[in-house]
C-alpha cells in the first residue's frame, strides 16, 4: 500500500466527516476511516473522474463512488459552465432516469441543484429511455440534458451522463470545459437550496411525441402482423417505450417476457443486464424456441442498446452480434428507400472505427457515403450536427447501438427495435428468415466475421496493467497475423496512419483518442482500445471472405482465423 495513496485517501475521507456532508455519511465516512486498508483506500484514494461523456461509477459513500455528493459536485460544476459558456443564466435542462437503484432519488438531488443555480429544470416523473432524453432536449428547446444511468453495468453501478443542446453528448470544446469547471469545484460550492418553482414535472406528452417520431421512421409495412416477436426489458426502462412503439408501428404479435418485464435495479434474473451477452436473453430465447417465435429482441436498462436473435428456420433462435445487425439494418433502410423512390441524394449513414466495413461497402453500392468516427454514439451526432446540409440515414457502433433519422443523437434501441422487426417482417414477407437475409448480404458485400474480446483489469493495478498492454502494443505492433504481413498501424493518440511498407504517415483526419488498430495485406482488422467507462481494454477483430459454397463452412474458416489471431496476440 502506497503511503501517499493512504494519504490521500485519508485526507479525503476525514472532509466527508465534517458538516458539509450528512449525518449518516458522516458516520459512514468515520467507519471507513477506522477501519483502513482497501475499506477505506477504494471509495476514497482519487476522485471519481468526470469523463467526457460524464461518470460512471460503484455507489456509495467516498470520492470515488456514485452518492448524491459526487452528483452534486458535478451537477454544481456543469450548470457554472453552461452559463458561462452560453453568457446567460436563465438556462433549461432536461433530467431522466433509469431502473436502476437510486437513479430516481439522485435525479431529484440533481434537479434540486439545477434549480438552485437557477436553471429551468424539466424532470421526467417516472423512469424513460435513455434516447427519449436526447430527442426531448431538442423538443424543449432546453441548452443541455442529463440522464441519471449506468447503461448495462452490474447492479452496484450508477452514473451520470450528459448532453448538450443539440442533443448529442458533449463533445470538444464543451467535453474538457465541463471537466476543468467540475474538478474546480467544491464540496463547498454545491448549491443545495433548491428553487422549486424552477422544477417542473414532464409526463406522457413527450412519451407521445416520440413514438409518434419513431412510427413516422416507417419505410414498409409488408408481414409487420405476421411477425411473431418476443421481447424482453431485462428488467429496465424499455417495458415502457419498446411495446408500445412497436404496437404503434403495426406489429400486433409481441410476446413478454414477463418474468423480465418489471423494472428492478437489482435485476434478479440475469448476471448482467447487458444484451450483447448470451446469457442476458437466454430466457427470451427459450421463450421464443418454445413458441415458434421470429425474432428476440431485448433491451439494456436505460433502453440505448439492442440485441436480438432470429429462427434459423428450424425453430432455433441465434443470436446475431452487432455488426450482422448494423449491417441488416443499413441495408434494408437504403433498400427500402430505394425502392421506395424516395433516397435522398444528399444522404449519409455513419459508423465507429471499430464497426464492421459492410455499412461502408453497403452504403456505397447505393451511392451513399458512410462517414467514420471515434468510437462512441457521441461522434456519430457530432458528424450530424455538422453536416446540417447533409441528411442522415442509419448509422451504428458494433457494440449493439443504432440510430434512424436525426430527431435523436444518441443510439435509440426503441427506434432500433421497431425498425428491425420491420426489417425481419419484410425478409418474411418475402419468404426469407432474418438469416438468409443476412447469407444474401454476405454473398453480395463479402462475408465479414468479427468478434469482440474484453478483458477486465479492476483496481488501481488494473489501469495501470491496461495502459501497459497500450504502450506494448503502440511500441511493437505485431508483424504478422494468420500469415500475413501487417501493412498498415493507426494510432489514433496521435491522429497517424503508417504504412508499415514504406514508412509513410498520413493524417486520420479524426480527434484524439487511445485506440490503436492493425490492419494486414490481406485487408483484416484488428483494434484495440480501453473502455471509457469500465475497468477494462477491448480487441476487435474484424475478418473477411468471399462465401465459398457454403455460408457455415466460410463463417467457421473466419472464426478459426480469428482465433489464430487471439492466440498470437497472447490475449
Amino acid at each position: 500500500m502506497s503511503a501517499d495513496v493512504l494519504s490521500i485517501a485519508t485526507e479525503n475521507a476525514t472532509l466527508w466527516t465534517s458538516d458539509l456532508f450528512d449525518a449518516e455519511t458522516r458516520a459512514a465516512a468515520q467507519s471507513m476511516l477506522d477501519a483502513g486498508g482497501d475499506t477505506l483506500i477504494e471509495p476514497f484514494y482519487k476522485d471519481l473522474d468526470f469523463g467526457t461523456g460524464g461518470m460512471r461509477g460503484i455507489m456509495g459513500v467516498g470520492t470515488n463512488r456514485i452518492n448524491p455528493f459526487t452528483l452534486g459536485l458535478a451537477t454544481q460544476g456543469l450548470a457554472v459552465y453552461a452559463q458561462q459558456s452560453m453568457g446567460r443564466t436563465d438556462l433549461k435542462a432536461a433530467i431522466a432516469f433509469d431502473s436502476r437503484n437510486n437513479s430516481k432519488a439522485f435525479a431529484r438531488k440533481v434537479a434540486e441543484v439545477l434549480s438552485a443555480n437557477g436553471v429551468h429544470t424539466y424532470l421526467f416523473e417516472d423512469l424513460r429511455p435513455t434516447p427519449e432524453l436526447s430527442f426531448s432536449v431538442r423538443e424543449l428547446g432546453c441548452d443541455f440534458g442529463i440522464v441519471l444511468t449506468a447503461s448495462h453495468n452490474p447492479k452496484e453501478y450508477n452514473g451520470y451522463k450528459v448532453y448538450w443542446n443539440d442533443g448529442g453528448q458533449l463533445v470538444p470544446p464543451h467535453d474538457k470545459g465541463v471537466i476543468e469547471q467540475v474538478r474546480a469545484t467544491r464540496f463547498q460550492d454545491i448549491r443545495w437550496d433548491a428553487n422549486e418553482a424552477l422544477i417542473e414535472t414532464v409526463g406522457s406528452e413527450l412519451d407521445e411525441k416520440y413514438t409518434d417520431m419513431i412510427a413516422g421512421l416507417s419505410l414498409s409495412n409488408a408481414g409487420k402482423t405476421d411477425l411473431n416477436i418476443v421481447f424482453t426489458a431485462l428488467h429496465g426502462t424499455s417495458i415502457i417505450s419498446v411495446p408500445p412503439a412497436l404496437a404503434k408501428a403495426g406489429f400486433t404479435n409481441v410476446q413478454l417476457v414477463e418474468a423480465q418485464s418489471t423494472p428492478d435495479g437489482n435485476f434478479p434474473t440475469v448476471a448482467s443486464p447487458n444484451p450483447e451477452e448470451s446469457a442476458a436473453l437466454a430466457m427470451a430465447v427459450a421463450q421464443a424456441e418454445a413458441t415458434g417465435a421470429d425474432l428476440v429482441i431485448g433491451c439494456d436498462p436505460d433502453t440505448d442498446r439492442v440485441g436480438i436473435a432470429a429462427n434459423d428456420g428450424t425453430g432455433k433462435m441465434q443470436l446475431l452480434n452487432g455488426n450482422d445487425t448494423a449491417a441488416l439494418l443499413v441495408h434494408y433502410i437504403l433498400n427500402a428507400y430505394k425502392e421506395n423512390g424516395t433516397l435522398p441524394s444528399n444522404g449519409f449513414t455513419a459508423a465507429t472505427v471499430v464497426t464492421t466495413d459492410l455499412i461502408a461497402d453497403i452504403s456505397a453500392a447505393y451511392g451513399v457515403p458512410c462517414y467514420r468516427c471515434l468510437t462512441g454514439f457521441k461522434w456519430i451526432a457530432d458528424i450530424i450536427n455538422h453536416k446540417p446540409e447533409e441528411q442522415f440515414l442509419v448509422g451504428g457502433e458494433e457494440s449493439y447501438g443504432y440510430l434512424i433519422g436525426d430527431a435523436v443523437r444518441d443510439k435509440d434501441a426503441v427506434a432500433s427495435a421497431v425498425m428491425i422487426a420491420e426489417m425481419a417482417a419484410n425478409a418474411k414477407a418475402q419468404g426469407r428468415t432474418v438469416l438468409q437475409q443476412l447469407e444474401a448480404i454476405h454473398r453480395e458485400f463479402g462475408q465479414y466475421q468479427e468478434r469482440l474480446i474484453s478483458i477486465t483489469k479492476k483496481g488501481r493495478s488494473g489501469a495501470q496493467e491496461i495502459a501497459d498492454m497500450m504502450t506494448a502494443l503502440r511500441n511493437e505492433p505485431p508483424k504478422t497475423l494468420a500469415g500475413s504481413p501487417v501493412v498498415i498501424a493507426i494510432d489514433h493518440s496521435n491522429s497517424t496512419q503508417t504504412d508499415l511498407r514504406t514508412g509513410a504517415t498520413s493524417s486520420t483526419a479524426l480527434p484524439s483518442s487511445n485506440v490503436l488498430q492493425f490492419i494486414t495485406e490481406a485487408g483484416d482488422k484488428v483494434s484495440a482500445r480501453p473502455s471509457g467507462t469500465e475497468p477494462k481494454i477491448k480487441f476487435y477483430f474484424s475478418v473477411r471472405a468471399t462465401t465459398g459454397h457454403s455460408h457455415a463452412t466460410t463463417k467457421a474458416e473466419l472464426e478459426r482465423k480469428i482465433d489464430t489471431f487471439i492466440e498470437e496476440l497472447n490475449l
